[in-house]
């Protein structure tokens, strides 16, 4: 199938951090050291500093229930994987300006947004293991809060005139809605296919790795095909990212606390399965998916679908194209100048490949 738009296949060699050209040495992920999060963090970390106090100014507000709810979040703060993101591309694409910190504040403003009305469209009561935003204050407060931080966001980059910032965080914000609106519409037909899943993962997933990245090559002043080029990577990581996760369904949901088949009791049909079905003969393939579509399953029916994805290669399938996907992005990476913070972009790369949660 041809590869998700936004990907690495479409766009041309550019030269690389030795000053050649072409194709670039193949599978630099498989001499990259996995890094973990503070090692990716290594190269940036006086730069989160500053980043973590313009967010907070950038989220105050002077009505107090809306501050209480702020600091409330502030105080959870997560990893800042995107902020992060956000800062080493601008290192990897000329080096980190003040522009770089307004857009690390608009990505996680945004994204912020995004997960407090997540959080009351799934009608989730925890994030991270602790009271979400709708559990503490109701649905209410959480939409409001939501649009408060998307508005914060906006102003931001229009107060500085970053138009071609808020560009990409936006078309992220539309490709993320967009995919999860296309996962209900395919859940509710079962109509999943390869090309559709991959358009899925690439809104919701791929599209805000890919801005993380794009926004911060373009903060650091770099030409539009370079930001296209980081953009690509970032969206061709958050591919890997995602079937690693999907791959946990199947073979190493345990070790993340995830129940094995869980996915499947939410008729869930992520690339392992399609794999699978798309290899198996016609009749077993209609069998597994009468299963698959039923609402209710027995822990008996769940054993056997998760045995035929590993015995018809679907597992084996859908690990191949996450490693594929992870390497492309860490070969791709070497067209810019050695550094640090290429460093720890590439060994993301492999750490996504071995992740166990």
């Amino acid at each position: 199938m041809p590869p998700p738009p936004d990907t690495l296949a479409a766009l041309p060699d550019m030269p690389h951090g030795d000053g050649s050209t072409g194709p670039a040495p193949p599978a630099a992920v498989a001499n990259a050291v996995p890094v973990g999060l503070d090692a990716l963090r290594a190269p940036v970390d006086e730069h989160l500093r500053v980043f973590r106090r313009q967010f907070r100014d950038a989220m105050r507000s002077r009505v107090g229930l809306l501050d209480a709810v702020v600091q409330y979040l502030l105080k959870r703060k997560g990893k800042q994987i995107r902020p992060t993101l956000v800062l080493l591309s601008a290192e990897l694409a000329g080096g980190i300006t003040e522009r770089t910190y307004r857009a690390a504040t608009l990505v996680e403003l945004l994204h912020t947004a995004t997960l407090v009305h997540d959080d009351v469209v799934d009608e989730s009561d925890e994030r991270r293991g602790v009271p979400s935003v709708k559990a503490l204050w109701k649905n209410k407060v959480g939409v409001l809060l939501g649009d408060y931080l998307l508005s914060r966001g906006l102003l931001l980059a229009l107060d500085d005139r970053d138009y071609d910032l808020l560009h990409v965080v936006s078309d992220a914000v539309r490709r993320m809605s967009e995919g999860e609106l296309l996962q209900i519409e395919t859940a509710r037909r079962l109509n999943m296919t390869e090309e559709r899943y991959f358009q899925i993962i690439a809104d919701k997933t791929g599209s805000l790795i890919a801005a993380c990245l794009a926004a911060g090559a373009a903060s650091a002043g770099a030409d539009d095909e370079t930001v296209a080029r980081a953009k690509a990577i970032g969206e061709t990581i958050g591919l890997a990212f995602q079937i690693r996760d999907d791959l946990f369904d199947y073979d190493g949901a345990a070790s993340v606390g995830k129940p094995a088949g869980l996915d499947l009791q939410d008729r869930k049909m992520t690339l392992p399965l399609i794999a699978a079905l798309d290899a198996a003969p016609p009749a077993e393939a209609r069998r597994v998916r009468r299963i698959v579509r039923k609402r209710r399953k027995s822990r008996a029916e769940v054993r056997d679908v998760l045995a035929f994805v590993e015995r018809t290669g679907g597992t084996a399938a859908a690990r191949a194209r996450m490693e594929a996907l992870a390497a492309d992005a860490a070969d791709a990476l070497l067209a810019f100048p050695p550094s640090p913070a290429r460093d720890a972009l590439v060994g993301l790369c492999a750490y996504v490949v071995e992740r166990k949660r």
